[in-house]
């Protein structure tokens, strides 16, 4: 007769390895508890916002994009690969102050529909027909995100977007 033995496996942490974990631990956790504050926050201010704008019915879609169509479209509504010619304004949702326009000129943001704008700012687009101008609030989430890498994070932005112009795609 023939035993067989499973193997144990025997890991034995020295104090530097344990020293690693353990702060890997407690990075870990504070992150996710910077990361809640942070999300609250952001949410926070989105609702004050809606509070100090009672007026402003937006609409609270899916994904968390706030949407209100200002003047609705009496042309064709945008479809995916179509191309846009948008004006529009974003500012930040805190101090409404602006950060990003091309309002004043004569050169409209040119886009295909379909992956190539922030999500938030792509999905409010296409609930709109050409003609239309929106008002959209972007979550961090759907525009430029939490990382703080290129822009403040948790940073939700306040767009205001008029479809002037579609050309439809292939």
């Amino acid at each position: 007769m023939i035993l067989m033995h499973k193997p144990k496996l025997i890991f034995l942490m020295s104090g530097k390895n344990s020293l690693i974990l353990f702060t890997l631990i407690i990075f870990t956790v504070t992150s996710c508890l910077s990361t809640k504050s942070f999300e609250k926050q952001e949410e926070s201010l989105i609702q004050d916002y809606l509070k100090d704008n009672p007026d402003l019915n937006f609409e609270l879609k899916p994904s968390g994009l706030y949407y209100l169509e200002t003047v609705a479209g009496t042309g064709p509504a945008i479809e995916t690969y179509d191309t846009a010619y948008i004006f529009y304004t974003a500012k930040y949702l805190s101090n409404e102050r602006i950060f990003s326009t091309n309002i004043g000129t004569t050169d409209t943001l040119i886009s295909p529909i379909g992956g190539y704008l922030l999500e938030g700012f792509e999905e409010g687009v296409s609930y709109m027909s050409e003609g239309g101008e929106s008002l959209l609030i972007v979550p961090s989430y759907l525009g430029y995100g939490q990382s703080g890498y290129y822009f403040p994070a948790y940073t939700p932005i306040l767009y205001e977007v008029s479809l002037v112009k579609i050309v439809r795609g292939i």
